[in-house]
């Protein structure tokens, strides 16, 4: 993410709300989601006439995963963390914007109120832009839940919120760049900024 490969886009900006005016800046999509001990029920292959038996069980224990995703060169920044609020929005920013210290980053979310909350702490190489209420379609992001949740959530009875969380550490390591690109890429973002 610090130096700009010939294929990844570069976008220059113009903020009416700060008046940044930026070259590069990189374009990803954030999100969070909750993963817990509530087991994910789905469909699965079995021998015929054999009905699978599928443990379960409605143990309220969760952790939240923040993410952002370029949806154009596939690269990632995921924190677990223990709430979805200010604070740890706040938690999230910092540690983004440290692990990019040089880039200046335009994070495309929906309009949970903790992304819009007075006591939001914006570092100065992050910029909020907002995707209509009520159009999920409009950020890939959602799509790497619901892969995340494909590849180790369904019908799993997890026994500890330890090993959901070691699941979730685990499932996100494995989604490299060339994965994650492949979720998220949209061509209409791409048409959007002419490129290819």
């Amino acid at each position: 993410m610090n130096e700009i490969p010939t294929t990844k886009p570069v976008f220059a900006f113009q903020f009416p709300s700060s008046g940044k005016s930026l070259l590069p800046a990189d374009f990803l999509y954030q999100d969070e989601a909750g993963f817990g001990r509530i087991s994910k029920l789905g469909s699965c292959w079995s021998p015929k006439n054999y009905r699978p038996n599928i443990s379960s069980h409605l143990i309220r224990e969760f952790r939240y995963c923040y993410g952002a995703v370029d949806a154009h060169a596939g690269e990632s920044f995921f924190i677990i963390a223990g709430g979805c609020n200010t604070a740890w929005m706040n938690e999230f920013l910092r540690q983004l914007s440290e692990a990019y210290p040089n880039d200046y980053i335009i994070l495309v979310m929906d309009n949970a109120i903790w992304h819009k909350s007075q006591a939001l702490e914006i570092p100065d190489n992050i910029e909020f832009t907002f995707i209509p209420p009520y159009t999920p379609e409009m950020n890939p992001i959602e799509q790497v839940w619901t892969e995340i949740r494909k590849r180790g959530f369904k019908n799993r009875a997890f026994q500890t919120l330890e090993s959901v969380i070691d699941k979730l550490q685990e499932i996100i390591r494995g989604l490299n760049n060339e994965i994650l690109k492949s979720i998220v890429h949209r061509k209409w973002v791409c048409s959007d900024f002419e490129i290819e």
